[in-house]
């Protein structure tokens, strides 16, 4: 009878759960999301204490050369004696700050851009999305590598050519949702009780695009740790002797056969933090679109 009594007491409770509150469960119950989210909790926590835990000086010249992992080294040593486990860790911290300062970047100016465009419509989007147009027609890639080897080749130029670069993504998204905004009732009730557009653009507009802001944010970051990765490489970035992903890999083509240690480990760095951030993307755009049917665990909730 107790137990009766309290399945039956359990169920009323769920019945009497708002959908609101069901939908809202129901989206943050994502495998997807906890997985990435999780990955890029663990490389923030490498780049924040890693250090800490393991407190090899990452330009110490002080081990034998080309050493396979071992206890003393667990992923070995490079072509100058310098401990592989301590450059991925600093190497972390590098391309956590060069992709959050990056997409910061990018947000700041793509959200502006894309903001004015979308409210002002007429001439000023018009020249503001060739202007965008303009810089899709390039590469990405390629426009980085121009934009960073004009600077000068160092950490904050490529920073900089990143940001630049990534910009017109979130002006073309942002424009698309301010667009998506404007035509509701309330914008233009607000906009007719004379509410000055400045107004209208902060307190009603931004508030309702940063859903698709917060999963490109998450998305770009990505690309702008493959991108750092590639201007290391190709040494337009973080300067050697500091470590950094891309100059590792840079490093270890000379020693692909002798030393694979050397090629391995980085490349599964970038490869894990960039999938982290894919995933993290996918379950927060999962979580933030209105428009796909929640479930909370195998039940699903109807609108």
């Amino acid at each position: 009878m107790l137990a009766a009594d309290a399945a039956g007491d359990a169920v009323g409770a769920w019945e009497a759960m708002p959908r609101r509150r069901l939908a809202f469960l129901g989206r943050w119950h994502n495998p997807i999301g906890i997985v990435g989210a999780a990955v890029i909790g663990f490389n923030v926590l490498l780049a924040l204490f890693g250090a800490l835990v393991w407190s090899v000086d990452p330009d110490a010249q002080d081990a034998e050369r080309l050493l396979p992992p071992s206890w003393g080294n667990p992923m070995g040593t490079d072509e100058l004696g310098r401990d592989v486990l301590a450059r991925i860790i600093h190497g972390a911290q590098v391309s956590l700050q060069v992709g959050a300062i990056a997409v910061g970047i990018a947000l700041v100016a793509g959200t502006l851009i894309g903001l004015f465009a979308g409210f002002h419509r007429g001439v000023v989007d018009a020249v503001l999305m060739r202007v965008v147009d303009l810089m899709f027609a390039f590469p990405g890639l390629v426009l980085a590598i121009v934009i960073a080897g004009l600077l000068g080749p160092s950490r904050r130029n490529a920073m900089i050519a990143i940001g630049i670069v990534i910009t017109p993504a979130f002006a073309r998204v942002v424009r698309g949702a301010v667009l998506e905004v404007m035509g509701f009732p309330y914008i233009e009730s607000t906009r007719a009780l004379g509410a000055s557009s400045r107004r209208v653009m902060t307190r009603h507009l931004l508030p309702n695009i940063a859903a698709p802001l917060i999963v490109l944010v998450t998305v770009y970051l990505s690309t702008a740790i493959l991108a750092e990765a590639a201007l290391s490489f190709l040494g337009l970035g973080t300067q050697p002797p500091e470590a950094s992903w891309g100059g590792m890999l840079n490093t270890a083509r000379s020693y692909i056969d002798a030393a694979w240690w050397l090629s391995i480990f980085p490349g599964a760095a970038i490869m894990f933090v960039c999938l982290g951030f894919n995933f993290l993307g996918d379950g927060l755009r999962d979580i933030l679109d209105p428009r796909l049917g929640p479930t909370v665990g195998d039940i699903p909730v109807k609108k």
